[in-house]
């Protein structure tokens, strides 16, 4: 047994995350230490995170490692162990759910901006393209996903697994499911048993990406997904109104903490055509969404219009992604093109680490 290693691990369990009250091992930020004589080589997975986050982990995991009994100097390295190749360090780090390929978050900063028709449409449009999908209703207090995809039952488990129901050529899972509609008034600890239930005790096979159905915010849900199973990337819905806009910076703020890319933002209910005069009207302000992206320096995704027919479809069961009526069908296609070729880039950092 490696103690000095060991001792560096438990160095490192006294490193917070700025601004939090959590060490970076717990949140996954540590994937591997290897020992060379009297220096300590320690792997951060910081690459995503803003300049100065990095700055600040990187000079205390130095000063920090250099306190330890044995180690006389700290060599870093930034960037993310391959996924098909793992260091086992012992650390409680993200765990991989088998035979998911990509897991993609879907979220905003306030509620009421459509995150979940997003998410909905998203998922028929990926799958629709051939891609393999499953959807996470993970929106605890709020879960809509079922009836937007016409679904009201899980088939029976098999094997001591919980199989999603389909749609549509999706998977799904819901609390929506249990069939009761008494709130769910839970404390954290209970959200964060629910997600990890969702996560390993549903049989999801073999998915090209898993979207993930986040609910509003930044709360227990957000964090207990990042903490539990590597996350590829994130996409953040907001409309243009600058009261959403705010909520969705805080949104953008808290993937960008938790080491989680940020794949855009999403501009929906962006504007509305007349269907009787033809006629554009920005119900909910014009350019926000793109200003913000521009500011944060992130790409624009989609503009998703407003249409009565998204509504209607989805409060029969059925997405507008796949109706040939629907005027935001392009819309959603290209915005799963967008999103397929980004997560499609993400490619493992060759480790040095054995």
């Amino acid at each position: 047994m490696d103690t000095t290693k060991d001792a560096v691990f438990r160095a490192l369990r006294t490193v917070n995350y700025p601004g939090f009250s959590r060490d970076i091992v717990s949140f996954g930020l540590v994937h591997g230490v290897l020992m060379e004589g009297t220096t300590a080589r320690i792997g951060l997975d910081t690459a995503n995170l803003p300049q100065e986050i990095q700055k600040e982990i990187a000079e205390e995991v130095t000063r920090v490692g250099r306190t330890v009994h044995g180690v006389e100097d700290v060599l870093l390295q930034i960037g993310k162990p391959p996924q098909s190749k793992k260091v086992r360090t012992g650390a409680p780090t993200p765990e991989e759910i088998p035979g998911i390929l990509h897991v993609l978050a879907v979220a905003s900063g306030k509620g009421g901006v459509g995150k979940s028709t997003v998410a909905v449409n998203l998922a028929a449009s990926l799958a629709k393209s051939g891609l393999r999908v499953g959807l996470l209703d993970a929106d605890i207090h709020g879960p809509n996903v079922p009836r937007m995809l016409g679904l009201k039952q899980l088939p029976p488990a098999e094997n001591g697994k919980i199989l999603p129901a389909k749609a549509y050529g999706i998977k799904v899972m819901s609390l929506a499911f249990a069939g009761d509609d008494a709130p769910a008034i839970w404390r954290g600890p209970m959200i964060d048993k629910a997600i990890q239930q969702f996560l390993f005790d549903v049989f999801w096979g073999e998915l090209d990406v898993l979207v993930v159905d986040l609910p509003p915010g930044t709360g227990d849900a957000q964090l207990s997904l990042t903490q539990r199973i590597p996350v590829d990337g994130a996409i953040i819905v907001s409309t243009p109104q600058l009261v959403a806009l705010d909520d969705a910076r805080k949104g953008i703020a808290m993937f960008q903490k938790v080491g989680v890319p940020v794949l855009g933002l999403v501009e929906n209910m962006s504007h509305f055509r007349c269907l009787d005069c033809g006629g554009v009207h920005h119900i909910f302000g014009q350019g926000g969404a793109v200003n913000l992206a521009a500011e944060l320096n992130l790409p624009l995704l989609a503009e998703i219009p407003l249409e009565p027919l998204v509504r209607e479809d989805a409060d029969s069961g059925f997405p507008a992604a796949l109706d040939p009526n629907s005027h935001t069908r392009r819309a959603f296609s290209g915005l799963a093109e967008t999103v397929s070729d980004r997560l499609g880039r993400f490619q493992a950092i060759p480790e040095v680490m054995q």
